[in-house]
């Protein structure tokens, strides 16, 4: 019911800033939370942010607090992902999320997802 893309990803140096951007489109795409996910070489997919359409304050892992924010763009359809401060840590291909439940930060409980758009950092 909902597609997802991503875009906005690409090399950058350590402390740069990057905005990463999530279209979605479908049927009642509004209704569902958003999320953004990471997955770096060799390691889970996890978990970074998350915000509902309709608004409230996101919800942010710790090892993204003070330096990701999220937003979202309703009449663009659009969630964004500004990171700021970024570290050669923080390299990884980011995902774009939706689900139907509230609360959650579980992969398996999102049931679509964009391709991914990769992130680079560099030192």
């Amino acid at each position: 019911q909902v597609q997802l893309v991503e875009s906005g990803g690409g090399l950058v140096q350590a402390g740069d800033s990057l905005r990463l951007s999530c279209a979605a489109s479908g049927r009642a795409w509004n209704n569902y939370r958003m999320a953004w996910f990471r997955q770096a070489p060799g390691k889970e997919r996890a978990f970074v942010g998350s915000v509902h359409w309709r608004g409230g304050s996101p919800y942010y892992a710790d090892s993204v607090k003070g330096r990701f924010t999220i937003s979202t763009d309703n009449a663009k359809n659009t969630m964004y992902l500004q990171m700021s401060s970024l570290r050669p840590e923080d390299t990884a291909v980011y995902y774009c999320a939706a689900s139907i439940l509230s609360g959650t930060v579980s992969t398996r409980e999102f049931a679509y997802w964009g391709q991914g758009t990769q992130v680079t950092v560099s030192s």
